[in-house]
């Protein structure tokens, strides 16, 4: 019986932090597209490329993390222990989803902030 709610549990668990992870990216690199398009100087392609790259990089780190932290240790056969043990686990994984979004904003505050010398800078020149 144990062995079942350890399989429900992943059942519950794997569709959240998949769920999360998609969600996260999503709207992550959706809007840092602006932020790449700015820090390329407009350069489309190269810009659209670079951020397609930090999804991708963004999902494998994410997903492998979720996989590698997916054991439950279900000791009872109470529903309630397994659902304290999904929260904690799915709660630590957003809060660690969430310190990825803040490290991915800042690499995209700074790599703007980065641009904008290099154009003071070229314009500084070229007078």
């Amino acid at each position: 019986m144990i062995t079942t709610k350890i399989l429900i549990g992943y059942a519950i668990y794997l569709p959240i932090v998949l769920f999360l992870t998609l969600f996260v990216s999503k709207t992550l690199f959706k809007n840092g597209r602006i932020y790449m398009l700015d820090i390329f100087n407009g350069r489309e392609e190269i810009a659209l490329a670079t951020n397609k790259l930090f999804e991708t990089g963004f999902y494998l780190l994410n997903i492998g993390y979720a996989l590698l932290i997916l054991e439950l240790h279900v000791t009872s056969n109470s529903y309630q222990v397994l659902i304290e043990k999904l929260s904690s686990k799915i709660g630590g994984f957003a809060i660690y989803l969430g310190i990825m979004l803040f490290i991915n904003l800042f690499l995209f505050l700074k790599g703007k902030k980065k641009s904008a010398q290099n154009r003071r800078q070229a314009i500084a020149n070229s007078k």
